[in-house]
């Protein structure tokens, strides 16, 4: 009776090459119908033709930086990469208000990422702006930025250089290199043919018309030829997860060329019975048995929507978490930390907008120096749509180092920078950020005193400029102050704890100024009113000299400086 084990396995090893055979053919469309990128004979026409070009110094040194140095998360990349796709499509969107044609070219507005394991490579898509040749030149060859060589100076031999800071620096496209050998960018804008860039992060780069056409229609692609270490960025689990976590609230879509397998089913087909000679099969046939069926697994490829959430800023604030909105920071803000504080809210009134404001973890780099380069903290949409985030008046200096957008549906779309800014609705907005701003802070002192204490070591110096500079708030700044005193010891104590505690009969509020506590706690006036009972604030901030002629009055109660 050994006929039927036979039968049994000769049937489970058929069902497996039939099972793997299936499966194999599936795999075969594992690159979307019509996904087009350069083919070995047009790599050839590209490096026979293509015009070679120097990249600028601090560009090399940026570069270099990026590769060499050690950073906590190389997957930022796909990030960087996203965050420029989706301005690119802001961009083109914008210039269509006032130019339906400028769609015209591809309607669709979206970013696609590709995964091809064959050739390693990683390709992401969008339908935004494009790019022209020169654009190409000077978006990917040059860093427009002033402060770059004492950016990268501070920062090269640092072997932990924090790569938020280079993402503040606005250079995340170089960050492909940390993952990349090589990578090849196509770009197509309306008003100019398609051409491709190349590099491989040595000293130069190539620029060439696309052999191919016009391909893109409109926007651009980005083809990374991933090392051998970063070959896992090709799992469809780890780069849907990804995606997932930088990338969730982008205000567009994004689609993974994606696979799901599923096992199904199937009758088996007489063509499928294995053959024997056997005679004795016949005498362990049942008749009455069910058709024989066999399990195949079938693999599907289609694009899948990564991105379904609706834009965080229109939910309720009682419908977002705090996952979800330190998720959102670290997207919009390009910010590897979670921020300290934010605040979500909506205004209703004599104007109708939502807006969101963080606080992030590290000071930005300069946030206090006046130029519109570094004010770019506030992102302003009107109905969804971005517009810019060039709007230096929408936040005082002293608050620029936040992060937020407003979104008004009161603004007209199709209006320029210039015009907005005289807008009389933009003061209504300004003035209740910065309400919003200090409310934000009054409920971090509160609610978490320490980590205030964390907040007030990095912006401490930036309140103290508000109260120096916005009068209509000076009071609410004032009480967000903080300071070291002659009974407080390390601790950090505010105006009203002071107070609270001053000598019966006291009438003013003492306090000193100068470059170090120590040298102030050796002043003969301090040492002579604390041997009356008198608590001294110590003022040892390079502001502070210049805070001191503002601060008369608080709660009643003159300032006085001990030494004049």
């Amino acid at each position: 009776m050994r006929a039927p084990r036979v039968l049994i396995l000769l049937f489970v090893l058929f069902g497996a090459v039939a099972v793997l055979a299936e499966a194999s053919a599936d795999a075969s469309t594992s690159v979307p119908p019509g996904f087009s990128t350069l083919s070995a004979e047009d790599e050839v026409k590209v490096k026979a033709s293509a015009e070679t070009f120097k990249f600028e110094t601090e560009v090399n040194r940026m570069m270099k930086l990026i590769i060499n140095s050690v950073y906590k998360s190389k997957e930022i990349f796909l990030r960087e990469l996203i965050s420029n796709a989706s301005d690119a499509i802001d961009k083109i969107r914008f210039l269509a208000l006032t130019n339906k044609k400028e769609l015209d070219s591809a309607s669709d507005l979206k970013i696609t990422i590709v995964a091809d394991k064959e050739k390693k490579t990683l390709t992401i898509t969008d339908t935004g702006v494009g790019m022209t040749k020169k654009g190409l030149k000077d978006n990917l060859g040059t860093i427009a930025k002033s402060g770059t060589s004492e950016f990268l100076t501070s920062m090269e031999g640092n072997a932990t250089a924090d790569t938020n800071l280079i993402g503040q620096f606005g250079v995340g496209f170089y960050s492909v290199f940390l993952v990349a050998d090589s990578v090849t960018v196509v770009s197509k804008h309306n008003e100019d043919k398609q051409y491709v860039w190349e590099s491989t992060s040595e000293n130069d780069f190539r620029i060439v018309e696309d052999p191919r056409g016009n391909t893109l229609g409109r926007g651009t692609q980005i083809t990374l030829h991933l090392k051998e270490e970063a070959l896992t960025y090709l799992n469809d689990k780890a780069l849907r997860d990804l995606i997932h976590r930088y990338s969730e609230f982008i205000n567009f879509p994004i689609y993974l060329w994606s696979s799901k397998t599923t096992s199904e089913e199937v009758p088996v087909d007489e063509d499928d019975e294995p053959e024997t000679a056997d005679a004795d099969i016949e005498d362990v046939v049942d008749e009455d048995a069910k058709p024989k069926t066999k399990f195949v697994e079938k693999t599907a490829w289609d694009w899948e929507l990564m991105n379904e959430n609706k834009p965080i800023w229109t939910r309720r604030p009682s419908e977002v978490n705090e996952e979800e909105y330190t998720s959102f920071y670290k997207t919009f803000a390009k910010d590897t930390s979670a921020p300290l504080s934010y605040i979500h809210f909506r205004a209703e009134g004599e104007v109708d907008f939502r807006a969101m404001l963080f606080i992030p973890k590290s000071a930005p780099a300069s946030f206090m120096q006046s130029s519109e380069e570094v004010l770019r903290s506030i992102k302003l949409f009107v109905r969804r749509v971005f517009i810019t985030d060039e709007m230096s008046d929408l936040l005082p200096r002293y608050l620029a180092f936040l992060k937020g957008l407003v979104d008004s549906d009161d603004l007209p779309l199709n209006v320029s920078r210039e015009t907005l800014q005289q807008h009389s609705i933009l003061k209504v907005i300004r003035k209740k950020l910065i309400a919003k701003a200090l409310e934000m802070f009054r409920n971090l002192a509160t609610s978490d005193p320490e980590k205030y204490l964390e907040f007030y070591a990095e912006y401490g110096a930036a309140l103290k400029v508000g109260v120096i500079e916005d009068r209509s708030n000076k009071n609410k700044l004032t009480k967000l102050l903080r300071f070291r005193s002659s009974a407080s010891g390390e601790e950090f104590i505010s105006l009203e704890t002071y107070v609270a505690r001053m000598k019966q009969g006291q009438k003013q509020i003492y306090f000193v100024t100068g470059e170090d506590i120590e040298t102030l706690k050796k002043s003969p006036f301090v040492e002579k009113l604390i041997a009356r009972g008198y608590e001294v604030l110590y003022m040892a901030d390079p502001v502070d000299e210049y805070l001191s002629q503002s601060l008369d009055v608080f709660d009643g109660r003159k300032f006085q400086h001990v030494g004049k």
